[in-house]
């Protein structure tokens, strides 16, 4: 059939295992008709809506009437550049899942599409990636004291240099959401923060705002986790143990798609009591007692250095260490 050549084909052009996928086609079918499809097919490399008629053979007033809705729906992006504005597809599965997840008002069967591919494919796909995309951003609490904590280190830095700031669903959580943990947290910085408002899927926050959900989070103990670069970047997620994606890899040994921080917690053993409350809130199993029951005990391979443990200890037993050099993903 043709318009299931189409759907595959786009997903062929997907830069990510695409190719590879059976659910990718079936989500994509979800989310086009095969005109649409016609059109994101068209629209790389960036091109003006007289382009893409030219290209397709649509009528450019049809393709000015679709444009607006595939850009809400996630799967065209816009290129503002002096003669106008310039469509282009998503690039590769990991935007379309995240885009497609937290539009508004998505189609019946999509997201559990989503959850399906997460639970069949995804953990095989992401060996396609050769250096970790994200990276973990410690809490900032009982940093070492001699410790310099550089600014992208700090998750509150990071919102102050922001010059823009929105919070969307996380994307995971609106296609799981099993864990009961609260879905409207991932942030949105400077660019990412204009496109999401101006699509719809966002909600402008001010750095107070943001601020304070930061701290429900981490009272909730979901892990930050940022783009893995200097600056600012665009996202800070806040990530569950259930539902999200980043750490498939991990649980999965076929290499991390998460780098940690530059931090790793270590017990003041003069101080734990044993109460095993830290124990319950490390998400990657980093956390257990001794064989006797007597402390907790750290697995340095495990710790992802997000200091989610610490608020548990109430006799602050832990604290954050510096363990290795900065280093990020060259751009």
């Amino acid at each position: 059939m043709q318009d299931k050549t189409i759907y595959a084909q786009l997903a062929e052009n997907l830069e990510i295992a695409g190719r590879k996928s059976k659910m990718v086609p079936r989500i994509l079918e979800k989310l086009l008709d095969e005109a649409e499809a016609r059109l994101v097919l068209a629209a790389a490399p960036p091109a003006t809506v007289e382009e893409l008629s030219a290209k397709t053979g649509i009528d450019a007033a049809k393709i000015e009437a679709m444009v607006d809705p595939l850009f809400r729906k996630g799967i065209l992006f816009k290129s503002r550049k002096p003669d106008g504005i310039r469509y282009y597809r998503v690039r590769q599965v990991l935007q379309l899942h995240d885009s497609t997840a937290v539009m508004n008002d998505p189609p019946p069967g999509m997201l559990d599409l989503w959850k399906e591919y997460t639970r069949t494919e995804w953990g095989e796909e992401v060996r396609v990636f050769q250096a970790p995309v994200l990276r973990v951003v410690p809490i900032n609490v009982s940093i070492e004291p001699n410790s310099q904590v550089l600014a992208s280190d700090d998750v509150r830095n990071l919102i102050h240099q922001a010059r823009n700031i929105a919070v969307t669903k996380c994307s995971c959580r609106a296609i799981d959401g099993s864990c009961g943990q609260p879905v409207e947290v991932c942030l949105q910085l400077d660019r990412a923060a204009d496109y999401s408002i101006e699509r719809g899927t966002g909600r402008k926050l001010s750095s107070e705002e943001a601020l304070r959900m930061l701290e429900m989070c981490e009272e909730q103990g979901l892990v930050h986790v940022a783009e893995n670069k200097q600056g600012v970047g665009h996202v800070i997620c806040n990530c569950c143990s259930d539902c999200c994606i980043n750490w498939t890899a991990m649980r999965t040994g076929v290499g991390k798609f998460a780098s940690p921080s530059r931090f790793r917690a270590v017990i003041d053993t003069d101080e734990c009591n044993g109460c095993e409350k830290c124990i319950d809130r490390c998400i990657f199993d980093a956390l257990t007692m001794m064989v006797d029951g007597s402390l907790a005990t750290i697995d340095e391979q495990k710790c992802m250095g997000c200091g989610v443990c610490r608020p548990a200890c109430v006799l602050e037993a832990i604290t954050m260490q510096v363990v290795r050099p900065q280093e990020f993903v060259p751009a």
